[in-house]
């Protein structure tokens, strides 16, 4: 994980610690990484389930951990435009409710990446 100094300056342990963790425990189908640029932004990967209308799918999202994390869930955002998932979509509306409606500033990341 290597990062401009700058970048990793002002970041809090915990979230050094759940990176750690999440790169060393990586949920089946999904892999997320930190940005170099700013470690508190995580590209993120979901491969469509298999038997499923989404089957050989790949999802791409970023998550952002805010100033407030852990006590404000993490911000998540869509960035395949082909699949035309608008703030307003069904689907995006899915995950963040999951993530605002279960947050609890002891999950880790790596609950919300799963």
């Amino acid at each position: 994980m290597s990062a401009p100094a700058t970048a990793n300056a002002a970041l809090p342990r915990r979230i050094i610690k759940e990176t750690q963790r999440l790169l060393s425990e990586p949920a089946p189908g999904i892999s997320a990484s930190p940005s170099e640029e700013n470690l508190r932004y995580f590209n993120v990967m979901i491969l469509g389930p298999s038997q499923s209308p989404y089957e050989g799918g790949v999802f791409k999202l970023e998550l952002f951990l805010p100033e407030e994390y852990p006590m404000a869930a993490p911000k998540v955002s869509q960035l395949n435009s082909w699949l035309h998932y608008g703030r307003g979509s069904l689907f995006m509306m899915l995950i963040k409710d999951a993530l605002a409606g279960s947050h609890s500033p002891c999950l880790w990341i790596v609950v919300a990446v799963r």
